[in-house]
């Protein structure tokens, strides 16, 4: 299981501004301090850490950040409409159109995406494949 994933940042402020328009609405909560953002999923007393958390923070070689190519991270929603909400929502927030929500000839019948880049280039997905949705095919 994934326990984490961290991307980097240069601008924390902004990247809390574009990371905070979705990823609540996720169940994610913030926490801030002078190594970056930590969002992490809540848990409940005697339930055990949900992963994986996600972290944004300055680089740790004082260099500037940079997106991975081919690196993507991937959040799912509760249904196609919280997609194409958050997509708009991330949009507003900062962050760059990489394809807007729909289907995708490529994959399942019921994968419903929509990409995003953050103001650092990181490349965002947020989807969903609840099978009680309309589909592409229907």
């Amino acid at each position: 299981m994934i326990a984490y994933v961290t991307v980097g940042a240069d601008d924390i402020a902004r990247a809390k501004r574009f990371y905070s328009a979705f990823l609540p609405a996720l169940d994610y909560t913030l926490k801030e301090g002078p190594e970056g953002l930590s969002y992490v999923l809540p848990v409940k007393l005697g339930q055990s850490v949900i992963l994986p958390d996600f972290y944004v923070k300055p680089t740790f070689d004082g260099r500037p950040a940079s997106a991975g190519n081919g690196a993507m991270v991937a959040f799912e929603a509760r249904s196609q409409q919280q997609v194409r909400d958050l997509h708009s929502a991330a949009l507003a927030a900062g962050g760059y159109d990489e394809g807007p929500p729909g289907f995708r000839a490529l994959y399942g019948p019921h994968f419903y995406v929509g990409y995003l880049r953050d103001p650092q280039g990181n490349k965002i997905a947020l989807f969903s494949s609840d099978p009680d949705e309309p589909g592409r095919d229907g």
